[in-house]
């Protein structure tokens, strides 16, 4: 790789030396005779951020440790900064202060994107430079890059993936192995799979920032992680599982965005899927996007969503991008893809097929009246089963055909007025 441009060494600076930024460096070291051909230069670390650099840090040189920010914001051979250190602040500052000083930005900050993406890029922008984020969804698949470039010739009209693999990893064992979701968690915390704290995971939230970025991709238009609806998995039974097996079903937790005429819908909950879908079929703490196209129709990403080196994998990939556009002077070419300003729908406003357990007095008339609550609130059913009897009480498993979800929530507020309705127990959206 020749050029008039060519750069014998690009400096970069990592932000953070937990489990990403360790794995970023040993990467950075083990692919150093690599560069060159990759991309016309070298790739030196100068310097790694952390709270103490006096603190031992295995793997990373003493040397190019650093307490101090100025240090890399005031160093003009410093051309890439890659931040892994999380959250929204500092990184947020650091950022827009080295996009400010002419940096080149590598980031894995899902959090900082899905709820000041137009900031972060705005600064980018206004200072001609790359901003690349492919490690701030699902791991080490190459989901970002082919939404912004690969698949920019077609109009996308939905997305949907498992994209947290912890809760993916809780729901195979329940399904699997007939654990309850207590067990299976205890199991995915005891293996690393869930932090001690898993609410960000089991409740949606981790998946909801990731299905804000890729929407706001995919339907070049911004949607911001308080924009979507987040449903967690806890509430999910065995009996649930069980359940959707005989009707044929697997139960993950999805990420869903749908770009329709009226706006666009983005939702993570637990869904039935069916059994022959290929997300089904993506198990324990793998990831998986599915994406549908006008012009390519359907394509499917999968691999490991977490973990050090699928991550810096994924971060290693922006820096070799970056340093190519460094070398040949082209920075900044690929940048906010949000040129459209679309409604993003509230979640009453879409339209969904259910899965509902009731337990009901069992006697004459009982499932007939909750036909009638569902038929006048415009509520179809496609199936009914009832499952079991016991001391007088019926177990009944409905499926509803596409209902617009305020319809079906008032069907259910009617439920919990009824003394024959002794519980509803199970509500699960449907794919």
């Amino acid at each position: 790789m020749q050029s008039e441009n060519h750069k014998k060494t690009i400096y970069a600076a990592i932000l953070g030396a937990g489990t990403v930024g360790t794995g970023v460096y040993k990467l950075c070291q083990e692919m150093k005779s690599e560069f060159v051909q990759k991309t016309g230069a070298d790739l030196v670390v100068k310097k790694v951020l952390v709270r103490n650099a006096s603190k031992k840090r295995e793997g990373i040189e003493d040397a190019v440790l650093t307490d101090n920010w100025k240090e890399i914001i005031e160093d003009p051979e410093i051309d890439i900064v890659i931040e892994v250190m999380g959250g929204i602040e500092p990184a947020k500052t650091y950022i827009i202060e080295a996009l400010e000083a002419g940096k080149q930005i590598v980031t894995a900050n899902k959090d900082l994107l899905a709820e000041h993406g137009q900031e972060v890029m705005a600064a980018a922008e206004k200072a001609g430079a790359d901003l690349e984020f492919e490690a701030a969804v699902a791991g080490a698949i190459p989901i970002i890059r082919p939404l912004k470039q690969s698949m920019a010739g077609n109009r996308i009209s939905e997305v949907m993936g498992i994209v947290n693999g912890t809760t993916n990893y809780i729901l195979t064992k329940m399904s699997e192995k007939g654990m309850d979701y207590a067990e299976a968690l205890a199991q995915a915390t005891e293996l690393g799979y869930a932090e001690a704290d898993p609410t960000a995971d089991v409740e949606g939230y981790d998946a909801g920032r990731k299905m804000a970025i890729m929407a706001s991709i995919a339907f070049n238009s911004r949607v911001t992680f308080p924009q979507v609806y987040t449903e967690g998995i806890t509430k999910i039974s065995a009996d649930d599982i069980r359940y959707a097996k005989e009707f044929g079903y697997v139960i993950k937790l999805l990420g869903l965005a749908r770009n329709t005429p009226e706006g666009i819908e983005v939702k993570v909950h637990p869904m039935l899927i069916d059994e022959n879908h290929p997300l089904a079929g993506v198990k324990d703490a793998f990831n998986a996007v599915f994406v549908h196209a006008d012009a390519m129709d359907d394509a499917m990403f999968m691999g490991r969503g977490a973990g050090q080196m699928p991550t810096a994998s994924a971060v290693m990939g922006d820096v070799v991008d970056v340093m190519r556009n460094l070398v040949y002077n082209c920075c900044g070419r690929v940048g906010c893809s949000c040129y459209k300003q679309l409604p993003v729908k509230q979640i009453g406003e879409t339209k969904s097929k259910f899965f509902l357990r009731i337990h009901a007095q069992d006697k004459p008339g009982v499932l007939a009246n909750i036909a009638s609550v569902l038929g006048n609130n415009g509520v179809s059913i496609a199936q009914v089963v009832q499952k079991s009897r016991k001391g007088g009480i019926a177990e009944l498993v409905i499926i509803t055909d596409e209902v617009q979800e305020n319809n079906f929530n008032d069907a259910m507020t009617i439920f919990s007025g009824m003394s024959v309705v002794k519980e509803i127990s199970g509500v699960i959206r449907v794919y």
